[in-house]
């Protein structure tokens, strides 16, 4: 994949964006949320799920949907787990009602 394909695929320039600004902006995006990937398997490790399996499944849902909202929609917004829901199911649901 040339950088003229990824300028021209992404709309760059009539964006008023460039790849450097984009990569930086990945960066710190990621950064921002990678976070999820060690916090999903401690808190569903706690209502008994294999904490290497949560984290594979976090990081491939995470980087597919990530790929599908970029390549496909064309839509700079990162996906990953929710961990509102993950929060209710372990500790209210399986800990607290069994």
């Amino acid at each position: 994949m040339g950088m003229e394909f990824i300028k021209n695929y992404f709309n760059l320039a009539e964006r008023g964006s460039n790849i450097r600004a984009e990569f930086g902006a990945g960066l710190a995006t990621f950064l921002t949320m990678s976070y999820i990937i060690f916090v999903q398997p401690a808190v569903l490790g706690a209502a008994g799920m294999d904490k290497g399996a949560v984290f594979t499944a976090t990081c491939l849902a995470s980087a597919l949907a990530c790929f599908i909202m970029g390549f496909y929609a064309n839509y700079p917004i990162a996906q990953a787990p929710l961990m509102g829901e993950n929060f209710f199911f372990t500790y209210a649901v399986v800990l607290g009602m069994g």
